[in-house]
């Protein structure tokens, strides 16, 4: 009998585990798909809204402004009061932005519709790694954030080709593709709150800690979080890490079709079925990162991929090898850059202190976020003062520098922090 009940226990541990991992990967999916909704229309939009790419690139950096400063607030609200709201909220305003996206018929709509999908998108991690980080086992964590960041990869890669299919269809515009997203979105924005406020656990569900007492002034609860940074020295690093991290790759995602066309002159079908491919395959390196992660050392993952993601960038931009291939080094490109996602993550998740995880997600999510905002403004004003070509050198040394940054923090934070050696 009591075999029995060990063995009905487990069970249904690993029923919840599955469940939060499946659902929670499919928010992330929308999540990411919602970020990418322009990159792949920039030559068209740029047509029908009479504005240049810089411009445009300047419409991403305020969606992903507004997504930064709103990480700690969603970090807050799920460490301190409720996760599920958390998760609700965020994934209903991202579907609603980029619906209002779709809608927009003037630059300046198309910013407020980005702002609203900014907004929405904030609250995705702080939501999302707390959940996963309760429903999993230390040796399973790796593979889970895995399977995670696949459905976040086959995010990103699923607007290039739904627009890319629906700008095939006669009388079919970009509109419908991008509206098509965002309703499908909203649709499971409802179902994702509900299986989880229903289906899953309060133990995971439950905020980190007790939620404030209702009579502590705001101000004083703000300066007590701001102590708290300070006082998390090693996720400070993780965050300037995926800082320098992210805005090289989001060169890379907001201009690959930009640069495949004029550069090489493949056509734009082409070239955004070519974007598509990068997260495709960088879906399933992901997964192989989850693995490598819980069996070897994440360390040694971080600093190939992001050496390898330099080099790969480098010789793209040199323009010495013929079209096809180039798109070949572009989709190896996205295998060896996405298997840095588990280890990032398992990182930031052994550096957190207790009751901490989601805020400390989100103050790395900032990192992130800040190399969104900071990659398509700059880089789109580098591609119109000095070319395309010079601008993914520049990308290139990013990447580098972001080498060299991952070397100082495993050195100073990894390697003498208790309890995070096997990263």
């Amino acid at each position: 009998m009591p075999g029995a009940r060990l063995r009905d226990l487990s069970e249904a541990v690993e029923e919840q585990t599955a469940l939060v991992v499946g659902l929670i990967s499919g928010s992330q999916f929308f999540n990411h798909a919602f970020l990418v909704l322009l990159p792949p229309i920039l030559p068209i939009l740029s047509r029908d809204l009479q504005v240049s790419i810089g411009l445009l690139g300047l419409a991403l950096g305020a969606q992903a402004l507004v997504n930064t400063a709103f990480q700690l607030p969603f970090g807050y609200l799920a460490d301190h009061y409720d996760r599920t709201i958390t998760l609700g909220l965020s994934s209903v305003l991202g579907a609603v932005g980029a619906l209002a996206t779709a809608l927009a018929t003037t630059f300046p709509e198309l910013v407020l519709g980005q702002v609203v999908l900014g907004l929405g998108v904030a609250g995705h991690h702080p939501a999302h790694y707390p959940l996963l980080t309760d429903a999993t086992s230390d040796d399973t964590r790796g593979r889970a954030f895995g399977v995670y960041n696949f459905g976040g990869s086959l995010g990103f890669a699923t607007p290039p080709v739904v627009i890319t299919a629906i700008l095939a269809v006669p009388g079919f515009t970009w509109r419908h593709g991008v509206g098509l997203i965002g309703a499908v979105g909203l649709l499971y924005a409802v179902v994702v709150t509900v299986l989880v406020g229903w289906r899953v656990d309060d133990a995971i569900t439950a905020p980190n800690v007790a939620a404030s007492a209702s009579g502590t002034p705001l101000r004083e609860r703000v300066a007590a979080e701001l102590r708290g940074l300070v006082a998390e020295p090693g996720i400070l690093a993780v965050a300037l890490l995926t800082l320098f991290s992210s805005t090289a790759n989001w060169g890379v995602t907001t201009y690959a079709v930009v640069f495949l066309t004029d550069v090489y002159g493949v056509s734009l079908g082409v070239a955004n079925l070519t974007l598509t491919g990068i997260f495709v395959v960088g879906a399933g390196a992901i997964l192989l990162g989850g693995y490598l992660t819980d069996r070897f050392s994440g360390g040694y993952i971080l600093v190939a991929s992001f050496g390898g993601f330099t080099l790969l960038v480098a010789v793209v931009a040199a323009n010495v090898v013929p079209a096809v291939l180039a798109v070949g080094l572009f989709l190896l490109l996205g295998a060896v850059r996405s298997m840095a996602g588990p280890a990032r993550d398992q990182l930031t998740e052994r550096l957190a202190a207790h009751g901490t995880v989601a805020k400390s997600f989100a103050i790395v999510t900032i990192g992130i976020m800040l190399g969104s905002t900071v990659a398509p403004p700059v880089f789109g004003y580098l591609i119109q003062r000095v070319g395309v070509q010079v601008t993914f050198f520049a990308v290139a040394a990013v990447g580098l520098a972001t080498t060299a940054l991952a070397l100082l923090v495993l050195t100073r934070f990894v390697d003498g922090h208790a309890g995070v050696g096997a990263v």
